[in-house]
């Protein structure tokens, strides 16, 4: 089951943010990345995979925002799929989270005295 325009859905919502580039995936699909860093990909109208440090994994897993990775389930990888238009939402909002977490990782905010 998957939701009919999702992946421009989530393209469109992914362009839109500063500095983000698409690039076909390895293993199928499209894959979002700001500079070299992989935010996330998505297969067509079904699944997106999205990396995320492990205590931040943890605690997406822990409120049922998204799976384990479905081939890599011990890893920092998250899955969610798309049966739902909220599902579609949710992975935005997903994908957001790995955007700002690479923008943070890149230009830390400046010490505050």
């Amino acid at each position: 089951m998957s939701v009919n325009g999702a992946g421009e859905r989530i393209r469109a919502a992914m362009l839109g943010l500063e500095g983000v580039s698409a690039h076909p995936h390895r293993f199928g699909g499209l894959e979002y990345r700001i500079g070299r860093r992989e935010l996330g990909h998505v297969h067509g109208d079904s699944l997106v995979d999205i990396p995320f440090p492990r205590r931040i994994r943890d605690q997406v897993l822990a409120a049922g925002e998204a799976e384990a990775h479905h081939v890599l389930p011990d890893s920092g990888w998250v899955s969610r799929y798309l049966e739902r238009l909220d599902d579609v939402d949710a992975a935005i909002e997903l994908l957001r989270l790995s955007y700002q977490l690479a923008k943070d990782r890149t230009h830390p905010a400046p010490d505050t005295p």
